[in-house]
C-alpha cells in the first residue's frame, strides 16, 4: 500500500484524498490552519486518512502532492520531501498569489518555482487546469 502525504486540503487536495484511499492507499493530509481543523475530512475519508502537520504529512509519505497556493510554496517542508516525488497542483492566479515578475513576463513556470524551492525533490506536474486560450 502507497503512502501518500497532500500537503493543502481544498478542492484538489480534498478531491484527491478520497480517490486515492477508494484506491486503496493510505494519506496524511494538511493545511495551513492545523489538522485539527480536518476531522470531518478525515472521518468521511476513514481509516486509511489522517490528519498530520504538513511536515509530517511530507515525513510520512513515499511521494506528496503539493497543492497550496503558489504565494504559499516557501513554507513547504524541504528536507521531508527530499528524495521523493513531488506532484505540483499549482496554477498561476495573480488575484490571489500576488505579481510574480518572473511568471507574469513567462521566464519561468510554477513547477520550475517549486523545483527551485525543493532541489532534491523530483516535481512533476499534475492534477491542474490551465486554461486553453492562454
Amino acid at each position: 500500500m502507497t503512502r501518500v502525504g497532500i500537503i493543502g486540503a481544498g478542492h484538489i487536495g480534498s478531491a484527491l484524498a478520497r480517490g486515492l484511499v477508494a484506491q486503496g492507499h493510505e494519506v496524511a493530509i494538511s493545511n495551513s490552519r492545523g489538522p485539527e481543523t480536518l476531522g470531518d475530512l478525515v472521518a468521511e475519508l476513514g481509516p486509511s486518512a489522517q490528519a498530520m502537520t504538513a511536515t509530517d504529512a511530507a515525513a510520512f509519505g513515499d511521494w506528496a502532492i503539493v497543492t497550496i497556493p503558489l504565494k504559499a510554496i516557501d513554507t513547504l517542508p524541504v528536507d521531508e520531501l527530499a528524495g521523493k516525488i513531488v506532484v505540483d497542483t499549482n496554477n498561476y492566479y495573480w488575484e490571489r498569489d500576488g505579481h510574480i515578475a518572473v511568471l507574469d513576463e513567462k521566464q519561468t513556470t510554477t513547477s520550475e518555482l517549486l523545483q527551485e524551492r525543493l532541489p532534491e525533490s523530483t516535481v512533476v506536474k499534475g492534477f491542474n487546469h490551465i486554461m486553453a486560450s492562454q
